[in-house]
């Protein structure tokens, strides 16, 4: 029965959460504002918003190893699952596409969670300090961005390419299904996020395995889902710089935003087991990127078929 209740709420947390991100787009468009500045903060923070839910809902029911799991678990997720499966289906051709600087930033923003995990639990000046980095990550993606759109085409010619390329978007979608799309995901994202945290604990002490390997993998790999999916698509449609950069800017936010609006909300202590192996593990799987964003190595199937191998003896390490 909770193994059942805890995939309800992970179901009603992924719908909830494209519901919220499909509603805040086509309103923020409504209201005037640039599809430049839509896809960098409405799109970025909703569609990571049922990994903050359970964050934040995990340090409400003193739940920090799912807290701490969800994140650390996603980016490990992220590295070796979401970009090696699609590597599996069709190589993905990094040769062709430039994510150096935003690359930086992911291992700058992991190493930063890493030494702040260190010294100890995660409250408000940690978590500042985090938001800190959010907020100039944002402001250089943002300039960037701006730079590239006036060097690539006039500014009309941008603004449509962008906002018909922008997730979500329906110029033709009504009023009332805008706000009954945002009514469902605000009032969807907590619920499925109470569902799926206290599910998770109970699991978690029926099978005698702690909160913050449930979190690591069952949590972690649940809400991942949506980059898969995301980067699956773009592995057939050989777009191989949308898959690393979905998995790069994915692994930004959950390190920076909500690991910092988590830390906001209540102190968050760091599991001992996690500083011995699974921190590490993340920072690892983050350099293990290093040669197909600078030497500009494809992921190919051999290359899709280590990574997911990697992540199966992980997995089989933290249960066993």
């Amino acid at each position: 029965m909770e193994i059942a209740l805890a995939l309800a709420g992970l179901v009603i947390l992924l719908v909830s959460g494209d519901l919220l991100v499909r509603g805040a787009v086509n309103l923020a468009l409504r209201l005037g504002l640039p599809a430049l500045i839509v896809s960098l903060t409405v799109v970025s923070f909703g569609t990571s918003a049922p990994e903050l839910l359970i964050s934040v809902q995990a340090v409400l029911d003193q739940a920090p190893g799912i807290a701490i799991g969800n994140v650390v678990g996603s980016n490990i997720a992220n590295v070796l699952l979401v970009l090696g499966i699609p590597a599996l289906l069709s190589p993905l051709h990094s040769s062709g596409c430039d994510v150096r600087r935003n690359y930086l930033y992911m291992l700058g923003a992991t190493l930063l969670f890493a030494a702040l995990a260190v010294l100890g639990p995660i409250g408000w000046p940690q978590a500042l300090i985090l938001l800190t980095g959010l907020a100039l990550f944002l402001g250089m993606t943002f300039r960037a961005a701006r730079h590239h759109r006036r060097a690539d085409a006039a500014q009309g010619a941008a603004d449509e390419d962008d906002t018909a390329e922008l997730e979500g978007a329906d110029p033709a979608m009504p009023g009332w299904r805008v706000v009954l799309y945002l009514v469902l995901g605000l009032i969807g994202l907590p619920l499925g996020a109470d569902i799926l945290v206290e599910s998770a604990v109970t699991i978690a002490r029926d099978f005698g395995v702690s909160e913050s390997v449930i979190g690591l993998t069952m949590v972690a790999v649940g809400t991942s889902m949506p980059e898969l999916a995301t980067t699956v698509m773009a592995a057939l449609r050989r777009q191989a710089d949308v898959a690393l950069g979905n998995v790069i800017g994915s692994n930004i936010f959950n390190l920076l935003a909500i690991i910092g609006i988590t830390g906001l909300v209540g102190t968050v202590p760091i599991p001992p087991e996690m500083l011995r192996l699974d921190i590490w593990v993340m920072l690892a799987t983050a350099l293990l990127l290093m040669p197909f964003v600078y030497l500009r190595q494809d992921i190919g199937r051999r290359w899709g078929a280590v990574l997911t191998a990697l992540y199966v003896g992980y997995a089989m390490l933290l249960l066993s």
